[in-house]
């Protein structure tokens, strides 16, 4: 597994920003596509956005689309998630993962940041 390092959380008013990164440490993994999951107090975690890394696809989930934007820096391995006219609904603990080339899927994930948007 990889280690994921996040940061950028805080609290913001709605309407606000706020940009969340994660960096993963180690140099040579081959990854795939790094995405970012979050999850409200009672409820399942879900899907936010993602991006491949060596074609820079983005993908989003239909809440967030048009708000957030997800986006690499592919030289220090991290990836950041910028969001805008935030929602007290986008309150919750937002996490990063990474699936590498070989497994393609997510096997190591951030410690979590945790946003918080007041109405």
């Amino acid at each position: 597994q990889v280690q994921l390092v996040e940061s950028g959380g805080g609290l913001v008013q709605a309407g606000g920003s706020l940009r969340l990164s994660c960096t993963a440490s180690e140099r040579t993994v081959s990854i795939w596509t790094i995405g970012w999951f979050r999850q409200a107090p009672g409820k399942e975690r879900e899907f936010v956005a993602s991006v491949n890394w060596s074609g820079g696809s983005a993908y989003y989930a239909d809440s967030v689309k048009d708000r957030f934007t997800i986006s690499r820096d592919s030289a220090n391995r991290t990836v950041y998630l910028q969001m805008n006219s935030l929602k007290p609904e986008d309150t919750a603990v937002y996490y990063c993962a990474l699936a590498t080339n070989t497994r393609r899927r997510y096997d190591s994930w951030g410690q979590g940041t945790q946003v918080t948007v007041s109405s």
